[in-house]
């Protein structure tokens, strides 16, 4: 444990051994970041040319079999669809590098990345139309229909495969931001324990500064390992001995205003980032606004929305895909269908009674995974329980079938669920459905959750299932119930493909 009082032994300690083991040479952490953004440079050039050439082929096909020959040209003094897709690619990429997309604060960055590449890519598909139309330019609208998609696609799929080369690297304390933590006592142990506990957000914490008290209340920051470089007055020095890159500033004492402005010239010149942790937790981005008052920032924090337009849009959206995937997994479900009845000649379908939007109850439908009498075998294992809170999971469930225990790894159990949505009582992507036993342990904040309809899958299925313990779960779906969005969705359900074949969390 390391206490405000040991702060002078243990930071003259550091000295002592010539600063904290952790020292690191900060050009080199950035020559290796620019190097990784470079490479991505390079693979966005190579997938946008071959989809810019790949799109004229389809277009108009080869003369001559010659595959970086001339296509039939367009109106621009002959010159080909070849040329013409080359410089697309070169107006692309400028739209990127404007855009951001390659600074190394977006790389791994979630979402965001993503949604920057598919905005650059309309912005990119806009701005050609208009010059094409402005200039009388005659292209064909083949080409640039087949182009722009195929182009788009390419550029997620590489942006996909350098996150996860991104993130086994990160795993491996490389290419991450050393950062530094500035706070107090309990602010930085709480950064410490999500920046652990997430690596591959890209962030190593190398060391903390704390406050100066006049009293020592007996605050502490409970990880012996995090070395205590300093006070708050001290933190550039920190920054010089330990090769941080980044400094985060949690809650500050006193007149934090005065000091964080003071801790910000104190780092000029540095060329380090200075991020600071707003006392705002789980509110997403697109919820707030900025609005600078006699040069104080005010954040604007709009209400969630649980009603209006988008949540039409979402309704159909649900309904529209339950459809379409309920025709696609017909053979499926016939197929687990036979396998249970063959199993043990029970019934296929289980009905269960789960609770929906504003506490209204439904019938949930799922595949039967466990014996006939798996409830009335509950009450004999209760103290087995694996997992916190009001849930009830056993990893090695003696309740489950053969079957079951395939279709459970498989997630494939929950696939009559999708008549649940066809029905409009579920939601391709929401909370987890309750039983009215778990609703009835709710306090008030863990209620929230009834404000949204229930899914098939969600934040809580992407992000470990059974393995999260119930705090997280609740988390996870409150933060959904606050922050849904149809883009949200989307990235929900392809993450939801991989939590299924790596089969983390699914017993």
């Amino acid at each position: 444990m390391v206490t405000l009082r040991e702060l002078d032994e243990t930071r003259r300690g550091h000295e002592a051994l010539g600063g904290p083991t952790v020292l690191a040479d900060r050009g080199a952490t950035n020559r290796e970041r620019m190097l990784f953004a470079g490479a991505v440079v390079v693979l966005d050039l190579l997938l946008l040319a071959v989809g810019g050439i790949v799109a004229a082929m389809f277009r108009f096909g080869v003369v001559e079999s010659q595959i970086a020959g001339a296509w039939r040209g367009s109106n621009l003094g002959g010159v080909s669809y070849t040329t013409v897709a080359l410089g697309l690619t070169a107006v692309w990429m400028v739209v990127l590098a404007f855009r951001g997309a390659y600074s190394p604060r977006i790389f791994g960055a979630g979402a965001d990345e993503f949604k920057l590449v598919v905005s650059s890519s309309v912005l990119t598909a806009g701005l050609v139309a208009i010059v094409c139309y402005l200039g009388k330019i005659e292209l064909s609208r083949g080409f640039l229909a087949a182009a722009f998609p195929l182009g788009a696609v390419l550029l997620l799929a590489g942006r996909f495969g350098v996150r996860k080369w991104l993130q086994r690297q990160r795993r491996r304390d490389r290419l991450v931001h050393r950062v530094l933590l500035v706070g107090m006592p309990a602010g930085v142990a709480e950064l410490l324990e999500i920046m652990r506990r997430e690596p591959k957000m890209g962030f190593s914490v190398v060391g903390a500064c704390l406050p100066r008290l006049s009293k020592d209340p007996g605050d502490e920051v409970a990880d012996a390992s995090l070395p205590i470089l300093g006070y708050l007055d001290e933190v550039r020095s920190a920054v010089e001995r330990s090769g941080a890159d980044t400094v985060v500033v949690s809650a500050l004492p006193g007149r934090s205003s005065r000091l964080l402005r003071r801790l910000s010239w104190s780092l000029e010149g540095l060329g380090v980032d200075l991020v600071v942790v707003p006392s705002l937790t789980d509110v997403a981005g697109p919820r707030i606004h900025v609005r600078p008052v006699a040069g104080l920032p005010l954040l604007h924090v709009e209400e969630p929305e649980f009603g209006g337009a988008r949540r039409i849009v979402k309704a159909i959206f649900d309904w529209v895909g339950a459809v379409v995937l309920t025709v696609l997994a017909l053979p499926v479900v016939a197929a687990i269908a036979v396998a249970i009845k063959l199993d043990d000649r029970g019934p296929v379908f289980l009905r269960q009674t789960r609770v929906g939007v504003h506490g209204k109850e439904f019938p949930c439908f799922k595949f039967r995974s466990m014996v006939v009498d798996a409830e009335q075998r509950l009450s004999e294992l209760r103290a087995a329980n694996e997992h916190d809170g009001v849930l009830f999971k056993i990893r090695d469930d003696p309740r489950i079938t053969r079957v079951g225990r395939v279709i459970r790894k498989l997630s494939l159990d929950e696939l009559p669920q999708l008549l649940n949505v066809v029905r409009g009582e579920m939601s391709l992507v929401g909370p987890r459905p309750p039983l009215p036993s778990e609703v009835a342990q709710y306090g008030e904040d863990v209620r929230r959750r009834l404000l949204v309809r229930p899914g098939i899958t969600g934040l809580w299925q992407v992000s470990g299932r059974s393995n999260l313990s119930w705090d997280d779960s609740v988390r996870l779906d409150l933060y959904y119930v606050e922050n849904w969005s149809l883009s949200t969705d989307l990235v929900i359900l392809a993450k939801t493909l991989g939590a299924v074949v790596s089969r983390n969390g699914a017993y």
